[in-house]
């Protein structure tokens, strides 16, 4: 029932897109926020309390209403994944966003394009120029595709919602929690490793195999240790290299330059480049959903 499951959930999102701020994400956003100033108290132990305060009864409760309706009505249950399904991965959402600011690259509205970026990415864009904006754009897409897509549908495939809920969730906390004292953050960002560890590669192949294989997996192999961010790095080279544009490189943030290692191969980032990203993580959402019907067939002729 996965490919179902993912095929209802894409319908919800092409008619009812989500639309920003997510209500829900920002609900949880204030309950990390205040986690943290109850319970840092510098320790690492404080960290992994937190973590299990915010995380494990909401993915007990989607678990336990899941199992619930399932109990009372096979289609309830599936409806309520298809649900959970919906509301954690959000493709629609940040490719939408994506393509805006492609297009205001195009039409040369540059303080637009900045606006939108500065206000998905967070920090400082206003010193971007086009290929600054196109990279970090690109970048973005990288991201979010990993977090909110691919790895959600891996633990979903998993543990049903309960474990989309866990990495969605897991995810937004070591990002959330970055200001927080290191031990305190570091057990976060440690625990989001280990679920992450697996989804990580699994999305690096499927933009390889949705893109230049060879040049994904050369990418990944020889340039995953320039990116500065640890959890993000296997996915960016590969993608990188996948759709052959050249990302990273210093930019410029506050006035000083933020060094960062080149990755990827091939052309300079564009808008046209930003649309080629999102037609590659779509593609690589529809490798996901054959393979998914492959394992339904080869499960109802086994």
């Amino acid at each position: 029932m996965i490919f179902f499951s993912l095929l209802a959930a894409l319908a919800l999102e092409h008619y009812r897109p989500l639309a920003r701020p997510l209500p829900h994400f920002e609900y949880f956003a204030r309950l990390a926020a205040l986690l943290r100033e109850r319970l840092d108290g510098g320790e690492a132990f404080h960290g992994v309390v937190a973590w299990c305060l915010g995380v494990l009864p909401l993915v007990f409760l989607v678990w336990l209403v899941g199992d619930w309706l399932a109990g009372v009505n096979f289609l309830l249950g599936w409806a309520w994944g298809v649900g959970v399904l919906y509301l954690t991965m959000g493709l629609k959402y940040y490719s939408r966003i994506a393509e805006g600011i492609a297009d205001r690259l195009r039409t040369a509205r540059m303080e637009e394009a900045r606006a939108e970026l500065q206000a998905w990415r967070g920090g400082d864009a206003e010193e971007f120029g086009p290929r600054e904006i196109a990279s970090a754009t690109i970048e973005q897409l990288f991201a979010h595709s990993h977090r909110q897509t691919f790895g959600v549908l891996f633990w979903f495939i998993l543990l049903g919602p309960a474990g989309a809920v866990l990495f969605r969730l897991a995810s937004v906390l070591s990002l959330r929690w970055n200001e927080a004292s290191p031990p305190f953050s570091g057990a976060a960002v440690k625990l989001f490793h280990v679920l992450n560890w697996v989804p990580v590669r699994l999305t690096a192949l499927t933009y390889a195999v949705a893109g230049n294989f060879e040049d994904a997996l050369y990418c990944w192999r020889t340039q995953a240790q320039a990116w500065p961010n640890a959890e993000e790095a296997v996915a960016m080279t590969a993608g990188a290299g996948a759709m052959g544009v050249k990302l990273g490189q210093p930019l410029m943030v506050g006035g000083q330059w933020q060094e960062r290692g080149e990755i990827g191969l091939g052309d300079e980032p564009d808008a046209d480049q930003i649309d080629s990203a999102n037609s590659m993580i779509w593609r690589g959402l529809m490798v996901w959903m054959v393979l998914a019907l492959l394992f339904m067939v080869a499960g109802l002729a086994a």
